[in-house]
Order: C-alpha cells, then structure tokens, then sequence
C-alpha cells in the first residue's frame, strides 16, 4: 500500500551529521515502499537530505513552500516531483495536512516541534485519525517526552492520549508502525 506520508524535520543545515544519516535512512526507506514524501519543499538541512534520499531510491515528493521562503536562493528544492508554493505557512500547513495519510517525525526545532503538536493535538480532538510516529534519535526527544509525562501527572493531559503517537528509535520502527496503522 502506497502511502503519502508527512515528514516534520530541522531545516538547519548546521546540526550533527547523525541527524542527516537518520534523515537520508528515511528517504530511502519511503522510496523503496513506495510512500509519497509530503514535506515542506526546502532543500537545506534534515528535509533536503530526505528530499534527495527519496530521489536518489527512485521515489516521489511533494513539496509545499511559502513564496517568502522559495524567494529566498537555495532554500526552496527545485527538484520535487511537484512544489506548490502558498501565501502563508498556515496554507502551506493546511496542504500537507490534507495530502498526508501519516506523519513521521523527525528531530528538529521550533517550527517542527510546532507541526507535530498541531497534527497530535487535531488527533486529540478528532479532526483526523491519521499514525503520527516520532523519531527519538539518541534520545533526541526525551525532553519532551517527560514533558508529556508531566502533563499526564498532573493531569493537563488524559493518559489515553499517550496512544495518540508512537515512539520509535529510527525511521525502520516508524514506517513499520505506519503501514502497519494503515493496513489495519
């Protein structure tokens, strides 16, 4: 089953080369299950290497830029099967919502951190039913993840919403937790 899966990653091409090899391991694993890459449409740090990765294995992406980014030289991958270029973030964000069956993330900043808690807390209410799995590699989310905790504790959050993502060591254990959501 082919899936358009969602990648949240860093866009920062100033991090550990650790991150970059997880990131190029899950481009290569969506190309060869032939999984749609729905990201969004830059070509610098973690979402460039799963971009190219993807290409590199024969695979398809999808890409969605805002025009302020894409004016900005070398941010923007030209090379995506297609790139659709919006007005604000919000738009862009609203498409890749809509064209994603999964969302895989991977470590990153502000802006990933905030992608994940917008699709987990829409999960939550019941706008979608879609598998979010987050890639903790070398622990890169721990932090959060006892922050989660914290909210459970002190009753902030349900415990039933712990079911709501899937915690995964690298990007193997994640698709097999999607496609395994998918085919169920």
């Amino acid at each position: 089953m082919s899936l358009h899966i969602c990648v949240y990653c860093s866009s920062s091409a100033s991090i550990h080369d650790t991150y970059v090899s997880v990131a190029e391991q899950a481009g290569e694993l969506l190309a060869r299950q032939k999984h749609t890459l729905v990201y969004g449409g830059g070509s610098r740090g973690l979402m460039g290497a799963v971009a190219r990765a993807v290409h590199r294995h024969g695979g398809y992406v999808f890409g969605v830029i805002p025009e302020a980014l894409k004016s900005r030289e070398g941010v923007a991958y030209e090379y995506a099967d297609e790139l659709i270029v919006t007005q604000t973030m919000a738009e862009r964000k609203g498409i890749m919502f809509t064209r994603a069956n999964a969302f895989l993330v991977l470590p990153g900043g502000f802006g990933t951190l905030e992608e994940f808690i917008e699709v987990l807390t829409l999960k939550q209410l019941g706008y979608h039913r879609k598998p979010i799995a987050l890639v903790n590699t070398n622990g890169f989310y721990d932090p959060l993840l006892e922050l989660f905790e914290h909210f459970y504790r002190e009753r902030f959050a349900s415990e039933q919403y712990r079911s709501q993502y899937y915690v995964a060591a690298g990007p193997d254990e994640a698709l097999d937790y999607i496609e395994g959501w998918a085919a169920a």
